[in-house]
């Protein structure tokens, strides 16, 4: 089953060359009609716009039932700025809402004729029911809504100072390791450069003895050297001294 939907639009529109004053047009919209109650707290004004009308009309303004339907919506649902509404005498009692809009650049303008209702008081009733029931709604609403908000508001604060908390105990751990990793390090530091200064004194015990080892090398080969100089000198001197050979001389006679 289809089930329309309401509206109800205040307008502002000068009665008569009169002072403005205010007009309620309730709207009842369904798939492919619509009905229009109008008051202005005295006198009330009905519009029935029936499936035949809406489609001729549609039809005379080259769209579909539903945009009309739609557009016909948007314009009485909410007071579009920039559109002129008007509500002018028809005569015989009736009147005739009209508003403007543009398309194509071209400004257009939409009339129906309303008719005087058959009660007033009921359509008039009828119209501040609808208002007093919305207004009750929206009322809820807000205090729904507002509920939310504050549930919301409270959550926020909770996590904030759950991550203020989250936060400062972060610090703290950060804070924490990097002081036991300092400590951690200058002691491996510390261990790192007792280590170097040990083996730099076992370098410095050995590099004696390795030279006194080569020292000790070196003179072994002087002497080595000294020795087969030596000997070589003590030949060559034999071979220089003359043989033991009596000496030859002229025999006498």
């Amino acid at each position: 089953m289809e089930t329309p939907k309401h509206t109800c639009l205040k307008l502002e529109i000068p009665m008569d060359g009169r002072k403005t004053e205010p007009v309620f047009v309730k709207g009842t919209w369904h798939r492919t009609r619509f009905d229009l109650s109008i008051t202005d707290g005295l006198q009330a004004w009905t519009c029935h716009a029936t499936e035949e009308e809406v489609k001729e009309r549609a039809s005379n303004w080259d769209q579909t039932v539903a945009d009309y339907i739609d557009l016909a919506e948007r314009y009485l649902g909410f007071q579009q700025p920039g559109s002129v509404y008007g509500f002018a005498d028809a005569g015989n009692g009736c009147k005739r809402l009209s508003w403007t809009f543009e398309k194509e650049g071209t400004k257009l303008e939409w009339r129906w004729k309303c008719q005087p209702s058959s009660d007033s008081k009921k359509t008039t009733t009828e119209v501040l029911d609808f208002l007093m029931d919305a207004n009750i709604r929206l009322s809820e609403e807000v205090v729904w809504k507002t509920q939310s908000f504050d549930r919301l508001k409270l959550e926020a604060e909770k996590c904030l100072a759950q991550s203020e908390k989250l936060s400062s105990e972060k610090a703290e751990f950060e804070s924490e390791i990097y002081g036991k990793f300092v400590n951690v390090l200058n002691s491996k530091k510390a261990k790192l450069r007792d280590l170097r200064d040990r083996l730099s004194k076992q370098a410095g015990h050995q590099l004696p003895e390795e030279e006194e080892e080569e020292s000790t090398d070196r003179t072994e080969s002087f002497d080595e050297e000294s020795d087969e100089e030596a000997e070589k000198n003590t030949g060559a001197s034999s071979k220089d001294v003359p043989g033991s050979s009596k000496p030859r001389g002229r025999k006498r006679k």
